[in-house]
């Protein structure tokens, strides 16, 4: 993290349970799997890491893309909306901020912050991350992609004024490659490839996984706190490593009870690791490809604590030579440009752009065959901060009496225009197209059908995506008024019951009130 201090971006520290001033947060929740539900978070639960009957949860935050508000979590014996562990932990950093950290702040202080996420993080995430700041009680000024940040460090420590380089972050939890455009005052997103599965935690894995083969284990013969000891163990070990380290000892004391330490050669893990790396270099060169190859760009800029590895840095250095420009802010690249960017002062703007298709399924052919529907192109631009929204309309007479909508995202279009690549479902929306059903509670027990009434009726689809790429859509029939407008995130069965239900006379006199 880091802050805006007349044009300064000095990072936070917070005091750590050991004394120490680390300059990171832990998004580790723990939880008392003996008890009613006791959950702590950040530094707290670092600390009950090595307490019997503690079952600890790392990189909550990779868990967003595969959950929605209500998704349950399980810990043991409990369940826990995903919306309200992340919300916790939100508090538990702001907590931390006002009591523990080298941030001179008075109690009661708001806090407004630029949010960094994954490029190719999806709608859910990108929900759910802002949703759990602004419970938490942080103004969220906005949401940035985290190349895009690193791009905004690197080009505002550099002073470069016209140049295109390629951001390559591997964090902890995800992988990221962005082409960046820079201008004096502009930083432009051209495109970006990532693999939301692969970051520094899957090192972790790899030696961890090593450690259990040398002691003649399996992973099921440890229990939950003992794997999460040792993959801690091995975290550690792996942040240690430097271009001359040639064995890695793992000591085995605390973490299980026959103790002992466990040796690796350093070469044995790197062969084992570098498939990982492998994958990353494979994505980059194929978005250099689409953008001139290395002639195109100034620089690759590296950042993120993953690529903090000494295999890393080696196979960079080999692949693509001079231009590899290594951070001097690893893991905190991505906070200073935040900061830069959340700064006024500094003259910056920055343009995002959907890394995705986004888009919904609909009927053809008199419902014989399924298409998709494109609302939002990959590479279409994001507005600017405090800009107007994307607005994108449909307009059509339906034939059936319900709407049926299946929203996904698509990392690619194929040839016949249908979703290609890796695709995520998103929200299923049922909507009334027949009159006689808008007052009808639950649309699910309804049999879809072909429907005269319905035919007679005008329905208008706006989507709408504002500078954060979260996009919500508002459904109306233009024959009755009866409208509702959908966030359009993971809800799942609780996305009927959320909509907001607004007919055309509430949402005028909901403006009239606002101004």
């Amino acid at each position: 993290m880091s802050w805006v201090d007349r044009g300064n971006y000095p990072l936070v520290s917070f005091d750590s349970p050991h004394g120490a001033s680390r300059d990171w947060f832990p998004a580790l929740a723990a939880f008392h799997v003996e008890c009613t539900g006791e959950r702590v978070y950040g530094w707290d639960a670092w600390t009950k890491q090595a307490e019997p009957g503690w079952a600890s949860v790392r990189s909550l935050k990779r868990l967003l893309s595969e959950l929605g508000p209500a998704t349950p979590i399980s810990v043991g014996p409990h369940r826990f909306p995903a919306l309200d562990l992340y919300r916790e932990l939100a508090l538990s950093l702001r907590k931390a901020l006002f009591e523990a950290s080298n941030l001179t702040i008075e109690a009661g202080e708001p806090l407004e912050v630029i949010l960094g996420v994954p490029a190719h993080a999806n709608s859910n995430q990108r929900f759910l991350t802002a949703e759990a700041f602004r419970l938490a009680g942080f103004q969220v000024l906005a949401m940035l992609n985290e190349p895009s940040a690193a791009a905004v460090e690197f080009g505002h420590r550099n002073k470069m004024t016209k140049d295109r380089i390629l951001v390559y972050d591997l964090g902890g939890g995800t992988f990221d490659a962005s082409v960046v455009a820079l201008t004096e005052s502009e930083r432009s997103v051209l495109a970006s490839e990532g693999i939301a599965t692969l970051g520094g935690d899957e090192f972790d894995l790899v030696m961890a996984e090593m450690a259990l083969e040398a002691m003649n284990l399996d992973a099921s013969e440890m229990s939950q706190q003992e794997w999460f000891l040792l993959v801690e163990a091995c975290r550690e070990k792996k942040e240690a490593l430097h271009p001359n380290t040639r064995k890695i000892e793992i000591d085995l004391e605390g973490i299980r009870e026959a103790g002992g330490r466990v040796t690796l050669a350093v070469a044995d893990f790197y062969e084992r690791a570098w498939p990982l790396v492998a994958e990353t270099l494979h994505a980059t060169t194929d978005l250099l490809s689409l953008w001139g190859g290395m002639n195109a760009i100034e620089a690759i800029y590296v950042t993120g604590g993953g690529s903090e590895l000494p295999l890393v840095a080696r196979q960079l250095k080999e692949q693509y030579g001079r231009k590899v420009k290594r951070s001097a802010y690893m893991r905190a690249a991505t906070a200073i440009g935040l900061a830069i960017h959340a700064d006024q002062q500094s003259g910056y703007t920055l343009k995002e752009r959907f890394h995705q298709y986004f888009g919904v399924w609909r009927e053809a052919d008199q419902g014989r065959r399924i298409v998709f529907d494109p609302i939002f192109a990959k590479g279409t631009e994001l507005p600017a901060a405090k800009k107007p929204p994307l607005l994108v309309e449909r307009h059509y007479r339906p034939v059936h009496n319900v709407g049926h909508f299946r929203f996904l995202e698509s990392t690619r279009i194929a040839d016949d225009q249908q979703p290609a690549g890796e695709i995520s479902y998103w929200d299923e929306i049922l909507f009334p197209f027949d009159p006689a059903l808008e007052n009808h509670g639950d649309l699910a027990d309804i049999t879809v059908g072909h429907n005269d009434r319905a035919h007679h009726c005008e329905i208008v689809e706006r989507y709408r995506c504002d500078a954060n790429g979260q996009v919500s859509v508002e459904i109306a029939n233009q024959a009755t008024g009866y409208s509702k407008i959908y966030p359009l995130a993971r809800w799942g069965h609780k996305g009927e019951a959320e909509a907001a239900e607004l007919t055309t006379k509430k949402r005028k006199a909901r403006k009239a009130a606002k101004a």
